[in-house]
């Protein structure tokens, strides 16, 4: 009992950790250079392994239950988001390696996170978990080919090698822990219990390792490169609810919508930039950010709209 309400407060206070690792990373980076680039890619798949255990077939049938708002989920979260992000590289100037990070991290699938966000804000949970499932299998085909029709023109980008990344580090091990649950169900249950707090754990290691290996070019450009980052997740949010409204849905899935277009899997984003980049410092670090800041827009929109949700009264929707 004890255990289930630390992993639960530890997994709905991911967006204040998110913020504390940032600012001891910058602080103090030797705590977290031990983690090692090479454990990013371990670590990122131990949560997909987790994400993987909590799914059921009823999931996937979820999906089915609601092609044209999974559709319009997909359409958005890999069209808004990547072409935002070409935009601020353009408008803002940025330098090559810091556009092509913030390209890379927008052109990736929802984050895990949003899930846990949309819950807070009253939103439409099962939606949401339909949408990452989605987004998170269309990734292994949309986010290289994104990557490389958006930041190809900055540098040479390899979609294929992207693709066999993502396949390592996110399909086969959300694969492996659906197969697992499904044959070993009780195993599985036992370590479902624990898997949010490691895929907490390994998202805090993976963004305080990249932020500490990062300190001297994020500190140098932190005035751009963090507008550039809050300007990409703010639109991603605000177009991903707007857009939906103006087709004349409720706010209920406009919100949704919203937080799942406005997160993104800021992890994939920093296995793939250190991985594919290593010879381009710059690259990792706004995805880092990224992990950072669509946390804490996410987090204050799911405040607002959390509060505006209990005050509904007999059915009567909000207008924002």
């Amino acid at each position: 009992m004890v255990f289930n309400f630390l992993v639960h407060w530890a997994t709905r206070l991911f967006p204040v950790w998110s913020v504390l690792i940032g600012v001891v990373a910058l602080y103090e980076p030797n705590l977290f250079l031990w983690y090692g680039k090479e454990s990013i890619s371990l670590g990122l798949g131990i949560i997909m392994l987790g994400m993987g255990l909590t799914l059921s077939p009823k999931d996937f049938l979820e999906v089915l239950r609601n092609p044209r708002l999974i559709a319009l989920g997909a359409f958005l979260q890999f069209s808004i988001m990547p072409a935002w992000a070409a935009l601020i590289g353009l408008g803002f100037k940025l330098p090559l390696e810091m556009a092509v990070g913030l390209i890379l991290v927008a052109s990736c699938p929802g984050g895990t996170a949003s899930n846990v966000v949309v819950f807070l804000a009253k939103g439409q949970v099962a939606l949401s978990v339909s949408l990452t499932i989605c987004s998170t299998i269309l990734a292994i085909l949309v986010t290289p080919w994104l990557t490389h029709f958006y930041a190809g023109h900055y540098l040479p980008v390899d979609p294929w090698a992207l693709m066999q990344s993502i396949l390592y580090v996110v399909v086969i091990p959300l694969v492996l822990g659906v197969t697992w649950k499904y044959y070993f169900s009780k195993s599985a249950l036992w370590f479902s219990a624990f898997s949010p707090l490691l895929s907490v754990i390994f998202i805090l290691l993976i963004v305080g390792f990249v932020l500490a290996a990062k300190k001297q070019i994020i500190l140098e450009n932190w005035g751009i490169m963090l507008s550039a980052v809050i300007l990409l997740h703010a639109g991603g949010f605000a177009l991903g609810y707007g857009i939906p409204r103006f087709f004349r849905q409720s706010t209920i899935i406009s919100r949704t919508l919203s937080i799942e277009v406005g997160m993104q899997n800021s992890g994939l984003g920093m296995a793939l930039a250190s991985k594919h980049f290593s010879t381009m410092p710059m690259v990792p670090a706004p995805c880092a950010l990224s992990a950072v800041m669509h946390c804490i827009i996410g987090s204050l929109l799911a405040g607002i709209w959390g509060r505006k949700q209990e005050k509904a009264r007999g059915g009567q929707e909000e207008r924002f």
